[in-house]
C-alpha cells in the first residue's frame, strides 16, 4: 500500500480523469475523491481551499486544464492562459493552507520549446519559445515547473511536477469544435459507416506526435506520487513517436474503413513538426511498460463504437468553456 490513501483528484471528468475512475475499484488501498467544475470553480482560492478542507486528503492529483485542439488555442488564447494559471495557484495555495502532504501538478509537453532538440528532456523546459499554436497553454502550463520549485523552497510543500503527452482514452471530450487530435480522429472513425464519403483529416499528415494510453498515465502518475519527490518535473509519457499519418491509417485498419476514404487536407493547420519527450528518467526510476498503441487504440476505438450505438448522449461533446 502507498503511503497516500486519500487521494482528491481534480479534473474528473477529463481522460485521466476518467482513467483514474476506471482504475479505482481495483485500487482498494486508495480511497478517491473525485471533483469537476461542477463541484468547485478551481480558479476561486476559497472554494478550492474548502473543497480540499472537506477532503482532508493525504495527496492531490490535480489534472485540471483549460486544454484542446489548435482550434480551441486559436481562439480563446487569453482565458486559456488566466484560467490554467489561476487554477494552479489555487490548488498549491490550498495545499499549504490544508497541509496537504503530497501535491501533483500537471504540466505539458506542449509546453517544451518549438526549436528543442528531439525527443524533448525535462532540461529544457525554458532554452525558447513554445510552438505558436498553442503558445498561451504552453506557457501556463512551463509557469508550473518554478511554481513548484517556489512552493517546495517558501513553504516546504511537498510537490511535485509532472509530464504527460497527447493523452488518450474513453471519455475523453470528443466535441467536434476543440477536441483534441487524437480524439477528433476517434470520433470520426468510430462514426464512419459504409457509404459515408471521405474522413478529411488537417495537415499533410506528416508531423510527429507522442500519443500515450491514459490509463499507462494513470499508472505512472500512482507510481510518481509513491516514490517521486523532487523538485525538477518528470516526462510520463510513453515516449514513442508517430506521424499522424500512420495512426489515421491504424484506426482505418481497425474501423475497417478503405483506406482511400483517409484523406489529408494540406491547407489546414498542422501544427509543431515533432513533439516527442525523452522519457528515459521515468523508465530507469520506476522500470514502468506502456501499452502498444494498436492495442490501445483499438481498445478506445471499440467503446467509442460501442457507447456511440448504445448511448450516444454519454460521449462527452461540451464545450471546454462556460460562456461568459
Amino acid at each position: 500500500m502507498g503511503a497516500y490513501r486519500r487521494i482528491l483528484v481534480t479534473g474528473a471528468t477529463g481522460v485521466l480523469g476518467a482513467a483514474f475512475r476506471a482504475l479505482a475499484p481495483a485500487l482498494p488501498d486508495r480511497e478517491f475523491s473525485f471533483v469537476s467544475r461542477a463541484d468547485v470553480d478551481l480558479r476561486d482560492p476559497t472554494a478550492t481551499l474548502a473543497v480540499v478542507r472537506a477532503a482532508a486528503p493525504d495527496a492531490i492529483l490535480h489534472l485540471a486544464a483549460i486544454s484542446g485542439g489548435i482550434e480551441l488555442a486559436r481562439r480563446y488564447p487569453a482565458r486559456i492562459l488566466r484560467d490554467n494559471v489561476a487554477m494552479t495557484f489555487s490548488v498549491l495555495d490550498a495545499a499549504v493552507a490544508a497541509k496537504v502532504p503530497k501535491t501533483v501538478m500537471t504540466l505539458s509537453s506542449g509546453m517544451y520549446p518549438a526549436a528543442a532538440p528531439q525527443p524533448n528532456a525535462e532540461t529544457q523546459i525554458h532554452d525558447g519559445r513554445p510552438h505558436d499554436s498553442a503558445y498561451s497553454y504552453a506557457m501556463a502550463k512551463r509557469l508550473i515547473e518554478p511554481a513548484v520549485r517556489a512552493y517546495r523552497d517558501e513553504y516546504g510543500l511537498d510537490a511535485i511536477g509532472l509530464v504527460p503527452s497527447g493523452i488518450f482514452g474513453e471519455d475523453d471530450n470528443y466535441n467536434p469544435e476543440d477536441c483534441t487530435w487524437i480524439a477528433g480522429l476517434i470520433r470520426r472513425f468510430g462514426e464512419w459507416r459504409p457509404g459515408d464519403g471521405d474522413i478529411a483529416i488537417w495537415g499533410d499528415g506528416a508531423p510527429v506526435r507522442e500519443i500515450t494510453d491514459a490509463r499507462d498515465m494513470a499508472r505512472a502518475y500512482l507510481w510518481a506520487l509513491d516514490a517521486y519527490s523532487e523538485a525538477a518535473p518528470l516526462n510520463v509519457g510513453c515516449g514513442q513517436g508517430h506521424t499522424i499519418r500512420e495512426v489515421a491509417f491504424m484506426l482505418a485498419e481497425i474501423a475497417a474503413v478503405p483506406a482511400e476514404r483517409v484523406k489529408f487536407d494540406p491547407a489546414r493547420a498542422r501544427g509543431i513538426d515533432k513533439r516527442v519527450t525523452d522519457n528515459s528518467r521515468l523508465r530507469a526510476l520506476s522500470g514502468l511498460g506502456f501499452t502498444p498503441l494498436r492495442q490501445s487504440l483499438a481498445r478506445v476505438l471499440d467503446w467509442y463504437k460501442r457507447t456511440h450505438a448504445a448511448a450516444p448522449h454519454d460521449i462527452r461533446r461540451a464545450s471546454r468553456f462556460a460562456p461568459e
